[in-house]
């Protein structure tokens, strides 16, 4: 049987066993630079996706990963990440990998093989119409992935496909086929590297273009970033003083009026609005930090020179 051109060998790499540490690297980093070009090549696919998860967030579903190995792992963490870049419930954004939470720190061998475990899991969480279910597999043909695949497709909801190889039982089975052409990877069958970095670009594209269109984002600033730490109140200070236009005493005041709720007091020093009637606006926009604005018809934008 052919392997999928993922699992086949590499002819630009060969000999890399022979080859110096600063060879080796500049072979490894050639083959890198092709990986944003074959993501760049399917990005019709990646909005019609992103336009799925959109429609089914404001219906009130979810986005839920589905992955084993190193697709499992970069689906965790793409997931995990949501919630203090972008201020969602955790179970907004949720990743599922075979073997479970043990699979995060090694392998749990035969966990992958498993169609019915997919299909299982996707259950235990609940999954149904309303969600977009992402399956995630470089050679688009691990079981467990397909399982909860195909048991999404028979509830109804929006697949997408996520993987390198286009002809693929996982592409030919989603509605929206995500298949970044990688190729051969440098040390033949290694899918963490290209096809694992395409798989990463891929998902950060996803979630954060969903984000943005949610108005989870103003401007390009990370407007409901949880401030949790010292370094995080410091980073939402600074967007906030740079987004209102303020000065750091004003931002740091506004802060401490709504609780160090960021978006509501954005609201408050762009419109001059009290701290009840910005979470009020957020309210009815949805979250969404732009529209919460246009609520206001009198803006009043704080110059940096007050608050001081």
């Amino acid at each position: 049987m052919t392997p999928t051109r993922t699992e086949q060998r590499n002819p630009r790499t060969h000999g890399l066993d022979t080859k110096s540490t600063i060879e080796i690297l500049r072979v490894l980093n050639h083959e890198d630079q092709r990986v944003a070009l074959a993501v760049q090549r399917v990005l019709p696919q990646i909005a019609r996706a992103v336009d799925a998860i959109v429609k089914s967030f404001r219906k009130g579903g979810r986005l839920v990963y589905v992955g084993a190995g190193t697709s499992g792992r970069l689906a965790v963490l793409d997931a995990a990440e949501c919630p203090p870049t972008f201020g969602t419930r955790p179970r907004m954004v949720q990743a599922l990998i075979a073997g479970g939470a043990k699979a995060l720190r090694g392998a749990v061998e035969g966990a992958e093989d498993s169609a019915s475990n997919g299909a299982r899991d996707l259950a235990k969480v609940g999954v149904t119409a309303r969600d977009v279910v992402v399956g995630i597999a470089a050679s688009g043909t691990t079981r467990y992935v397909l399982g909860g695949m195909e048991w999404a497709k028979r509830r109804s909801c929006v697949t997408v496909a996520v993987t390198s190889n286009p002809r693929s039982p996982l592409a030919r089975m989603a509605k929206i086929a995500i298949t970044p052409e990688t190729g051969q990877e440098a040390i033949a069958g290694s899918t963490r590297m290209k096809a694992g970095t395409a798989q990463k670009m891929v998902l950060n594209m996803l979630s954060t273009t969903a984000m943005v269109r949610l108005g989870r984002v103003y401007e390009n600033w990370m407007i409901y970033v949880a401030l949790t730490n010292q370094k995080l109140h410091r980073r939402g200070a600074r967007i906030l003083t740079e987004a209102a236009g303020v000065s750091a005493s004003a931002a740091e005041h506004a802060l401490r009026q709504t609780g160090h709720d960021l978006p509501a007091a954005l609201v408050m020093l762009k419109t001059g609005a009290n701290a009840v009637a910005a979470r009020r606006s957020l309210r009815r926009s949805g979250g969404n930090a732009r529209m919460a604005l246009e609520l206001h018809p009198k803006r009043r934008v704080i110059s940096k020179g007050q608050g001081k």
